[in-house]
């Protein structure tokens, strides 16, 4: 038969196709591998209509078979084969697809979803081959067709002799070049690999022959190597099995085959939704951070399947960040994909998957929280960091979901606790959560800052996280209560008497403290006595959005300005060293007050982990203190 020309668009789109549309070669196996499915679903959905037709699982498998000699790639299934019309109208006319037709013609339902919908994956054999053959005899015909093309210049299609119902793909592999070797796709160990990738959980068996190590016969000790037919996909997924049916150990052991990480789940979801949207997820919370994990190279995302095919590796869209952490995959037969079937559309339908599963993942960690803390805190060394970011990012659109996740320290109860525990604890006449912030627990319990809070018997949460006051800045307040910093200028804990007591001192420091403010210049915002020291001689206080540990922060990301925090520095006037400040100020003695000034100063600044600016200067202070 002459050659034909393809009725759709020719060269341009079938070349589009082949170097545009799919990202990796390999996909040409699992487009073709889906097309062999389809063509078994139909004859099952013929089955259900039509009472003549026995439809028997055991009897429909396909078949990969590689001919290295010849360099064919050959894909065979039992499926329902294509008459010549057909071969014409879904092989001759590229996008046309006759699974899409049949599926809308049949109204697929009964689990059995019909994967191709574009009829463009087949065309994707030609980035691997120079000639596609298909032979193929349709159900309930005795004659067989041969349709053969070697692109864009067209195909034939002849009778052909064939003995079983089904079609035959076979693929002539293209040399090798220097950039690609497309021998490999005839090599044992890719093909497996490519199906387990793409194809693991087609529900029909997929065949070829592998190599396998027997004892000999004469010898048990020794094996020799023999060739076998085996099937080498899954078929049935775990999240389509019976929940009752699966124990942990069935979990544990699929994150381990499917390579989420190198440990133990933390603990998983398995959700089977048909609402809407149906679909099913097997979610997994690790329990390790992956080392990777703040670093430019992490990717988050799920595993998005399409009726059991491998559609995306990493499906970002359906994780939000604060959640970035969690491994697993999604399956679900209502997803709107592009023509490679390689990129989601963002439809309505992903967006309520998505959304459905953030809900999901954060009742698992409520309840984790609730009925297992000693996990949950295992957890939240790991990714509570992330849960604190996720607080903060987007303008803190997702605070109220995240804060009841959230753990600090407790100055009091020594251990990490929730915001709602520290609330419940609160007496009646405290008006704020109060918290510190610090480079580790130990050095908080040192603040100056901490000692007048501490002294009224008031729980502090010690932040230690770089995010956390960020955090909590976003929050604002937990159940009506407002966050504040120890550090804070005002902290709310005096009286109208002690307000007194401390304006008074102010003003009989008036001129003192006017002074010490002169000399440091604008390196504080104000110079004042303190009520919240008790045993240190001075500390800073803040005032405004930016506190001095947030400053630190902000310094430290690259080509940022330089942001700086108003300090107030704080005077314990009960202190022997205040007393000697005074004595020199008395005297008049400028050179004294400047010279403590300055080492109270760097002293505040020692005090919250800051920078002296000029270590000579401060010693050679210690220096002139010391004579």
């Amino acid at each position: 038969m002459p050659t034909k020309e393809f009725k759709a668009e020719s060269k341009k789109l079938l070349d589009m196709m082949i170097h545009s549309i799919y990202s990796q070669k390999e996909i040409f196996l699992r487009e073709i591998i889906s097309n062999s499915s389809d063509a078994i679903d139909k004859i099952y959905y013929k089955a259900l209509a039509d009472t003549s037709l026995n439809f028997n699982k055991d009897d429909y498998y396909i078949q990969i078979t590689a001919d290295k000699k010849n360099r064919t790639l050959t894909v065979s299934d039992t499926g329902i084969g294509m008459t010549q019309d057909e071969l014409e109208n879904n092989l001759g006319t590229i996008a046309q697809s006759g699974s899409f037709n049949f599926k809308h013609a049949n109204d697929a339902k009964d689990g059995h979803d019909i994967i191709g919908q574009f009829g463009v994956g087949f065309y994707s054999a030609f980035m691997v081959a120079d000639k596609v053959t298909v032979m193929t005899k349709a159900l309930g015909s005795d004659q067989a067709y041969k349709w053969e093309s070697s692109g864009a210049d067209g195909y034939t299609i002849d009778p052909c002799e064939k003995d079983s119902i089904g079609t035959d793909v076979i693929l002539k592999l293209k040399e090798d070049t220097d950039d690609e070797k497309y021998s490999e796709f005839l090599e044992e160990y890719k093909l497996k690999a490519i199906i387990k990738k793409y194809s693991d959980f087609i529900r029909y068996p997929i065949k070829m022959e592998v190599t396998v190590y027997k004892p000999k016969k004469d010898n048990e000790k020794e094996t020799e190597e023999t060739k076998e037919i085996q099937t080498v996909n899954s078929m049935v997924p775990i999240w389509r099995k019976n929940k009752n049916e699966l124990k942990d150990e069935d979990y544990e052991n699929f994150y381990t085959e499917k390579h989420y990480g190198y440990d133990k789940p933390l603990d998983y979801l398995n959700i089977q939704v048909d609402g809407t949207v149906r679909y099913h997820a097997i979610l997994y919370i690790p329990e390790n951070i992956p080392f990777d994990y703040y670093s430019k190279d992490y990717e988050k995302g799920l595993e998005l399947y399409s009726g059991g095919v491998l559609i995306m590796e990493k499906c970002a869209e359906l994780l939000p960040d604060y959640f970035s952490f969690v491994k697993g995959l999604v399956d679900s037969e209502d997803i709107s994909l592009n023509i490679s079937r390689e990129i989601l559309q963002h439809d309505r339908k992903l967006q309520l998957i998505a959304k459905n599963i953030n809900h999901k993942i954060q009742k698992q960690l409520e309840k984790l929280l609730k009925e297992d803390r000693e996990k949950y805190e295992k957890f939240f060394k790991a990714f509570g960091r992330q849960l604190k970011y996720g607080c903060y990012m987007d303008y803190g659109a997702h605070k109220d979901e995240l804060q009841d996740l959230l753990l600090f320290y407790s100055s009091t109860e020594k251990k990490n606790v929730t915001l709602d525990e520290y609330v419940s604890r609160m007496p009646a006449d405290q008006k704020y959560i109060y918290y510190a912030v610090g480079q580790s627990n130990e050095k908080i319990e040192k603040l100056p800052q901490t000692e007048l809070v501490a002294d009224k018997g008031y729980e502090i949460l010690y932040f230690t996280d770089d995010v956390d006051e960020f955090a909590i800045k976003m929050l604002h307040a937990y159940k009506e209560k407002e966050f504040k910093s120890v550090s804070s200028s005002d902290l709310g804990l005096e009286n109208d008497e002690e307000k007194k007591e401390t304006k008074a001192e102010d003003e009989a420091n008036k001129d003192l403290f006017g002074k010490m403010k002169e000399i440091l210049s604008d390196k504080v915002k104000d110079v004042r006595a303190s009520k919240r020291l008790k045993t240190h001689p001075v500390c800073f206080a803040t005032e405004g959005e930016v506190s001095i540990e947030m400053e630190k922060v902000l310094n430290q990301v690259p080509n940022n300005q330089q942001v700086k925090a108003d300090k107030i520095l704080e005077i314990n006037t009960h202190h022997n060293v205040f007393k000697a400040l005074k004595a020199a100020f008395d005297l008049n003695d400028e050179k004294k007050v400047s010279l403590y000034t300055n080492l109270l100063y760097n002293q505040a600044l020692m005090v919250e982990g800051l920078q002296v600016q000029d270590p000579v200067a401060f010693a050679n202070d210690i220096c002139k203190l010391m004579n």
